[in-house]
């Protein structure tokens, strides 16, 4: 089980990549970051980075705008 933002959670399964996550929770933002257990993970690497079971997940997106 993954807690996402301190409030959520989400079923972990073997081999469950932050893209897998950012796709079961809908998050679809252009700007967004993830961290994993407090280590900030490269977007490039979303879809190769796997989440451990029981990780704390952070995810926001960027605004922007003037």
């Amino acid at each position: 089980m993954l807690t996402i933002n301190n409030r959520d959670t989400l079923e972990w399964f073997l081999g469950m990549t932050v893209r897998d996550v950012l796709k079961a929770m809908r998050y679809e933002y252009a700007l967004i970051t993830v961290t994993v257990n407090e280590t900030l993970v490269p977007q490039d690497d979303y879809d190769t980075y796997t989440v451990p079971d029981k990780a704390a997940i952070t995810i926001f997106h960027l605004a922007h705008g003037g």
